[in-house]
């Protein structure tokens, strides 16, 4: 069911969403619009633990050339992040250092690998010097998008993109510096067309290796450079860990942990109902409480996600609903206004909120319950759900709605797994003062 806000006098943006590994991670570098603000410490392993471990505090400290700099500070970073304070030092040293690096998206990697290789490059050669390998076409433009801010002050480097639909005439030599593209084009420009003579490659980067192994499915094909190599993963789990540790040789290892998401910040509350139509009327009785903040709302299906857009936008309220397939950057562009305020509540399914990161969401009401395909609770997905509300240090809210007696018997087993209470929530008054109270002090 399609709904537009013309035909319904509401305001729902409507998007038709399809979730993967690749595409998840190519939406959080469009929806990022400042680094992650993340406390946790860096974990370095150094291949010589004798070495003398360096970090900085500011970018004058790595000695840039200043086009360099420039571009840095046009780009709006006035100092390092957490990851950038440590990885820099190793990725600009002489000689450079093999580095496998583990943080998640908006943590200024990108930034970070992309600073190396402009600093790596001699512009006086006019041949590639530094491959770039990025899982899909979106990924491979994004960061290619930051080498072209980055270097804007630096007009002697050139860039291009090995990626589909870029064909070049047999028998030619790049004169750019830079190659970033995707790994069979990549591998293609290297072996078979010989574009790219490897032996004159100073840096190598494997950008979403996670991403890579679990799209391509050929982690074997890998380019063999015998050079400077930068790997990066949102995760290690053993496929990728095995990966890096065969294609990088002596590396030193750091790694940025993911935030923790956690309960312990949250307020739960669960709301008694005998059906979906007086789920939907708890849900307009606390409506305005839950707008003081952004908020989420999972259904179970595409089906139930439809419907309550709909009938919230027949109510006059501004949602925004992700639901089935979408391009995207179509996907970007609603995750952005309802990060942007400019609607304040998101109905979705959880496969589409899966990997997303926006980090203004207090409230998240399950409307439906998360189960697993057999019934039973998720509650991987409950934590991960509701854990969103509480990152960073942050007070969130968690409103359950119970429909049934399986549903209260869901509930019961996900508050017996976290060992976590629950408080019912009266919705018969319009906006029950609890909640209010719970919600500001968000």
């Amino acid at each position: 069911m399609l709904y537009k806000p013309e035909e319904n006098g509401g305001h729902v943006h409507h998007f038709l969403i399809h979730f993967d590994k690749a595409t998840n991670s190519y939406l959080n570098k469009l929806i990022r619009s400042s680094l992650v603000d993340n406390k946790n410490q860096v974990e370095v392993l150094q291949k010589d633990p004798n070495s003398p471990l360096y970090s900085v505090k500011s970018f004058e400290e790595l000695r840039l050339k200043k086009p360099l700099l420039d571009g840095v500070y046009s780009m709006g970073f006035n100092r390092p992040s957490k990851i950038q304070e440590t990885a820099l030092p190793m990725m600009l040293a002489e000689p450079p250092q093999n580095l496998i690096a583990q943080s998640q998206s908006g943590t200024g990697k990108t930034a970070a690998f992309v600073l190396a290789m402009l600093s790596h490059v001699d512009p006086n050669n006019k041949w590639p010097q530094c491959l770039c390998v990025s899982p899909t076409y979106e990924l491979a433009l994004q960061t290619g998008k930051v080498i072209e801010q980055m270097g804007k002050f630096y007009p002697e480097v050139k860039l291009v993109y090995a990626i589909r639909g870029n064909k070049l005439p047999r028998g030619v030599k790049l004169q750019e510096q830079i190659v970033i593209g995707t790994p069979g084009t990549m591998l293609d420009w290297c072996a078979k067309f010989k574009f790219i003579e490897p032996k004159k490659i100073r840096v190598f980067v494997l950008d979403e290796a996670d991403v890579m192994i679990a799209t391509q499915g050929h982690q074997d094909q890998s380019i063999r450079i015998q050079r400077y190599m930068l790997l990066f993963s949102a995760t290690f789990e053993e496929s990728v860990w095995n990966f890096a540790q065969r294609i990088v040789p002596d590396p030193n290892i750091i790694k940025l942990k993911r935030e923790e998401e956690t309960l312990d910040t949250i307020k739960q509350y669960y709301v008694l109902c005998n059906s979906k139509e007086e789920k939907f009327e708890a849900l307009c009785n606390i409506y305005g409480a839950i707008t003081i903040a952004q908020a989420m709302i999972f259904c179970h299906t595409r089906k139930t996600a439809g419907w309550l857009a709909g009938e919230l936008s027949r109510e006059g309220h501004q949602v925004a609903l992700l639901s089935g397939e979408m391009q995207v950057e179509q996907r970007a562009a609603v995750i952005d206004r309802f990060r942007e305020g400019k609607e304040k509540v998101l109905v979705t399914t959880n496969v589409c909120a899966r990997g997303i990161d926006v980090e203004q969401v207090s409230v998240v009401i399950n409307f439906d319950l998360p189960v697993d395909k057999d019934g039973n609770p998720d509650n991987e997905t409950y934590l991960h759900r509701i854990g969103r509300t509480g990152r960073f240090g942050k007070r969130g809210l968690a409103i359950n709605m119970v429909d049934s007696k399986m549903s209260m018997n869901i509930l019961n087993r996900i508050q017996d797994h976290f060992s976590d209470g629950y408080d019912i929530l009266d919705t018969d008054r319009r906006v029950p003062r609890t909640l209010a109270a719970a919600t500001t002090a968000v």
